[in-house]
C-alpha cells in the first residue's frame, strides 16, 4: 500500500508541537518515567484521565475494530475472549467496549475471577440511527443496565455517547447526559463522556462541563480524523486537555490502514505520545501476538527532540 506523505504544512505543525510536548512532558503530564537519555513510554505506566479521576494503563486495548451491528472483527473470528484475556496477562488494564462492538459477553467471560478494581471498563451507548440491530433507543438509565448484566459488573467505569458528529449534540442529547449524571451520582458509572467523529462535536466539548473524557481520532497522517490535516485537530485536543478533559486517542493506526507499515506505526505512536495532551491510547488487537508487538513498540519509542 503506497504511503501517504504528509504535507509540508503537516510536517512542519508535527515537528513543532510534538517537540514541544516532549520538553514539557514529566511524570505528571503521562506518567512516562525520566532516564538519562530522555523520555521513554512506558505502556503500563498508570495514568490518570484528566480530572476525572480515572486511572488505566498508558496502553488500553479497544476491542471494536470495524464494530457494527454488535460485532467487530474480533468477535466475528471467535477470538475475543482469548484476546482480551491475553491482553490482561500481559498488563494491560484498560478495556474499551460499546454496544456497537458486541464484545460486552466476551469482556465479562475473558476477565471473569479477576479483581474487578485492578481494570478500568469502557462502553459506549448508541443513540442514532443504525448502529445496532433495535430501532428503539431507549434512555441511558436502561442501556446501562443491560450493560452491567452483560459485563456482569456492580459498576462501569466510563461511559460514552458514542459517535457524535452534529456540533450541537451536547443540546440534543441534553436528556442522556442528565441520566448519565444520575448515574454516576449514585456511583453506577463512575465517569461519562463521548467519543467525537467531527470536528465541529469536539469543539463542542471544549467548554462543555459535563464532559469527563474524550475519545479522539489523532494520527499525524490525518487518515480517518476528524480533518485531513492534524494541524486543525491539534490546537482543539490541546484545549480538551487544558480544561480537565480525559482524553483517550484513537485510530492511531489509521482505523487500520497502515497496520502493515511499521515505518508508520512507529511514526503514529511517538507522535501522538510526543503531543503531550493524549492521557492514554488505544490499539485494537485482532491477533495475540500484536500484543506484545505493541507492547514493544510503545516501550522504545524516546521523546527526546
Amino acid at each position: 500500500m503506497a504511503k501517504k506523505n504528509l504535507t509540508r504544512r503537516q510536517f512542519v505543525t508535527t515537528t513543532l508541537i510534538a517537540g514541544a510536548g516532549s520538553v514539557l512532558l514529566g511524570k505528571a503530564a503521562l506518567g512516562f518515567p525520566v532516564k538519562s537519555t530522555g523520555l521513554y513510554a512506558d505502556p503500563f505506566q498508570i495514568v490518570t484521565l484528566g480530572k476525572s479521576g480515572l486511572k488505566s494503563t498508558l496502553l488500553g486495548m479497544g476491542t471494536g475494530f470495524s464494530g457494527y451491528n454488535r460485532s467487530s472483527n474480533i468477535t466475528r473470528a471467535g477470538v475475543a475472549e482469548t484476546i482480551i484475556h491475553q491482553a490482561y496477562e500481559k498488563g494491560i488494564r484498560f478495556f474499551d467496549c460499546a454496544d456497537s462492538y458486541g464484545t460486552h459477553p466476551f469482556t465479562a467471560a475473558a476477565l471473569k475471577g479477576i479483581p474487578r478494581e485492578s481494570y478500568t471498563l469502557s462502553s459506549k451507548m448508541w443513540v442514532g440511527p443504525g448502529g445496532i440491530p433495535e430501532t428503539e433507543r431507549p434512555d441511558a438509565d436502561v442501556v446501562i443496565d443491560r450493560f452491567r448484566k452483560e459485563l456482569r459488573t456492580d459498576y462501569l467505569d466510563l461511559v460514552q455517547i458514542h459517535c457524535m458528529t452534529d456540533p450541537l449534540w451536547t443540546d440534543k442529547q441534553k436528556k442522556q447526559m442528565d441520566i448519565l449524571e444520575n448515574l454516576k451520582a449514585k456511583k453506577i458509572i463512575h465517569a461519562h463522556g463521548v467519543s467525537v467523529h467531527s470536528l465541529e462535536a469536539m469543539e463542542a466539548c471544549v467548554d462543555n462541563p459535563w464532559i469527563d473524557v474524550i475519545h479522539v481520532r489523532i494520527n499525524p497522517y490525518g487518515e480517518v480524523m476528524d480533518k485531513s490535516d492534524p494541524s486543525e485537530v491539534i490546537p482543539v485536543i490541546a484545549k480538551l486537555h487544558k480544561e480537565g478533559k480525559g482524553v483517550i486517542g484513537m485510530k492511531l493506526i489509521g482505523n487500520g490502514n497502515f497496520k502493515n507499515d511499521s515505518d508508520k506505526i512507529d511514526a503514529s505512536l511517538k507522535y501522538v505520545l510526543g503531543l503531550g495532551t493524549v492521557d492514554m491510547i488505544i490499539v485494537g488487537f485482532e491477533l495475540p501476538e500484536q500484543i506484545d508487538n505493541y507492547i514493544g513498540r510503545v516501550r522504545k519509542i524516546s521523546l527526546t527532540k
